[in-house]
């Protein structure tokens, strides 16, 4: 009977596992939380990981009050040991913490962090600059528009967009409401530089592109912010913004069945392209016996055309690629590897702009994605909500680095 026992063959130590068997399956794992567990089996499975020249993990949702949730499963996301309350905006993988004393940076799946200067702590440009004022029969009315130094005493002034472009180069949109000037400065600076009689304007977003810096302002005119180095400190400093590309005119409507056309921008970079995003919608007005809500919208994406100064709308954004747009933090990326279906947007709709403009008065509010194809909207989890907020602290993503 003994003889006739199968001998048992010997295990193999998890160790041993190949590395292109390995880095196979690294490649399978879309979720950061899994792809840092498998790098730390052992120093073969990190090896593996290394090798792998692979697109950015899918992004967190980092929720008002905290929480953060690794999208697509039913679960919130954690970072042990460690409590991320009280961020008022996010930028790439970094939450930004306003304090009295600086702007508090720290990226949680890292742990590392660094500072930028306080809101209060601003040089000008020129440094002498004060409000100005004129005069028509006899009486003072302020400039034909809002400078940096008619919003920079507000107690509502707020970090509304922050560009890490550079290892020396950080850009911010800050403002009050709609109204916001872009400031500059290097990581570890004391204060800020600003262009004192630049006009404020509606910025809808930033994005640094092929080593330039673009905003874009609600009359869908993109800039150029052209930077220069302050003789003195060797700072970063705003030495021009330039337009590139005329937008069209588009402005709100309110139609007789008391619905509003409104509209919402974001730049982002694609295969090396540098798209506008345009979402549009339709609202319905509140009254009385009428709740304000969102009854459609949807998106069109317009790439900049440079040689022409034009956008030119186009009907794709690509069969592998996701669009995630937030008013924080945007990203393209590529999820041919991660089970997904490509040529869609992924958008939020919680900012507290939103509830102002598009007169919606709803608790709760969740992600959705606008597929292309079809042009249609679609929940995208129906376990995953959260109430909305204040401006100071929206929803967001949260995009983990390798």
């Amino acid at each position: 009977m003994e003889a006739d026992k199968k001998p048992r063959l010997p295990r193999s130590p998890w160790s041993d596992l190949p590395l292109d068997i390995g880095g196979l399956v690294f490649s399978r794992l879309p979720q950061y939380a899994d792809r840092t567990a498998f790098a730390l089996v052992c120093p073969q499975w990190r090896d593996a990981a290394r090798q792998q020249a692979l697109t950015l993990p899918l992004p967190v949702l980092a929720l008002p009050d905290g929480t953060f949730y690794s999208i697509f499963y039913p679960k919130l996301y954690s970072f042990p040991g460690c409590g991320f309350a009280g961020y008022e905006s996010v930028c790439g993988s970094w939450l930004v913490f306003p304090r009295d004393d600086g702007c508090f940076l720290v990226n949680p799946f890292s742990r590392a962090s660094f500072m930028l200067p306080a809101l209060s702590s601003v040089r000008l440009r020129p440094p002498n600059a004060v409000a100005k004022w004129s005069l028509e029969d006899g009486s003072q009315v302020a400039d034909p528009y809002i400078t940096w130094m008619h919003i920079n005493t507000s107690e509502k002034l707020h970090i509304s967009k922050l560009l890490l472009c550079s290892p020396n180069l950080v850009a911010a949109l800050v403002g009050t409401g709609h109204t916001s000037q872009i400031l500059m400065c290097q990581p570890g600076a004391s204060s800020w530089s600003v262009r004192a009689y630049d006009q404020c304007k509606g910025f809808e977003d930033m994005a640094f592109y092929q080593g330039k810096l673009y905003a874009i302002a609600n009359d869908e005119n993109l800039l150029v912010v052209n930077i220069s180095q302050d003789h003195s400190t060797g700072d970063p400093q705003v030495s021009r913004i330039g337009q590139v590309i005329e937008g069209e005119p588009w402005h709100p409507s309110v139609f007789e069945d008391n619905t509003m056309r409104c509209k919402k921008l974001y730049l982002v970079e694609s295969h090396g392209v540098l798209l506008m995003a345009r979402r549009t919608i339709l609202c319905r007005v509140p009254g009385p016996g009428v709740r304000g809500e969102v009854v459609a919208g949807r998106f069109e994406v317009f790439k900049a055309d440079f040689e022409h100064s034009r956008w030119v709308k186009v009907s794709t954004v690509g069969a592998d690629q996701v669009l995630f747009l937030g008013r924080r933090c945007s990203r393209a990326m590529s999820v041919s590897l991660c089970g997904l279906s490509g040529d869609c947007i992924f958008f939020m709709d919680d900012e507290e702009e939103n509830r102002m403009d598009y007169r919606y008065d709803g608790e709760n509010t969740s992600f959705c994605f606008f597929e292309m194809r079809s042009n249609d909207v679609y929940s995208a989890h129906p376990f995953i909500s959260w109430k909305r907020c204040d401006e100071k602290r929206p929803a967001a993503w949260l995009f983990p680095q390798d």
